[in-house]
């Protein structure tokens, strides 16, 4: 005779008689002050010479480099993302015959010091043939919102299966499940901000922009499965 299994037997999915379960859902919303600004450069060059072109971009970007870290610690990252040199031909013209040379630098600016942030757009759309766009707010990916977001959602669960418990006249006995269903997800992308300045008078410095930071939604949601004592009926 094979030796008997101790192994408990797994709980029924919807619960019995003697530990009816109770599933809800707990939500949170929230909004946070927003704690990055991204920007977009576009620095561009163009011209007939290949090579004096390649020059323009070279020194552009290098000039849109070292301004931008020239702020130090209010950067918290600066990227290149993607560079471009595309020959213009002439239009309705035979053969392969190059008009002009057109080159441009894709870059993205992170700052977490939005003091600067105003100071920045402003000098860098003060620059020859260089375009800002945004800034886009954002939290970081462990910012302290989405924690306290992801721990509303699991009280509001535990509040709303208590008050089930409590309207049949009894009360929680476990947890069984707690599923997280789409933490710290945004209901809507960051709005977008596009600049394109006039240069200053010569001589003149571009006055910072007044910018005003974005708050941050941020929710949270869990499903909960409890199994209450036996009510009354």
């Amino acid at each position: 005779m094979a030796p008997a299994d101790d192994t408990p037997a797994p709980p029924a999915p919807h619960g019995t008689p003697e530990a009816p379960r109770l599933a809800v859902r707990g939500e949170a919303h929230l909004d946070a002050e927003p704690e990055i600004a991204r920007i977009g450069i576009t620095v561009t060059a163009r011209g007939r010479d290949r090579r004096a072109t390649l020059d323009d971009l070279t020194r552009r970007n290098a000039t849109v480099l070292d301004l931008v870290k020239s702020y130090g610690e209010a950067v918290d990252r600066v990227e290149t993302g993607a560079l471009t040199v595309t020959p213009q031909l002439t239009p309705h013209g035979r053969g392969e015959r190059v008009r002009a040379h057109h080159g441009t630098v894709h870059l993205t600016a992170d700052l977490t010091d939005f003091t600067a942030l105003g100071e920045l757009t402003a000098r860098l759309a003060d620059l020859d043939l260089t375009r800002v766009d945004g800034p886009w707010w954002s939290l970081r990916p462990d910012s302290p919102a989405h924690r306290l977001a992801r721990q509303q959602a699991v009280h509001e669960a535990v509040r709303r299966a208590r008050e089930y418990a409590e309207a049949l006249g009894t009360s929680l006995a476990s947890l069984v499940e707690l599923a997280d269903i789409g933490a710290e997800a945004p209901a809507h992308a960051p709005r977008m901000r596009s600049m394109a300045y006039a240069a200053p008078a010569e001589g003149a410095e571009a006055a910072p922009l007044d910018l005003e930071p974005q708050r941050q939604y941020v929710y949270a949601a869990v499903n909960a499965r409890f199994t209450m004592r036996p009510p009354v009926l």
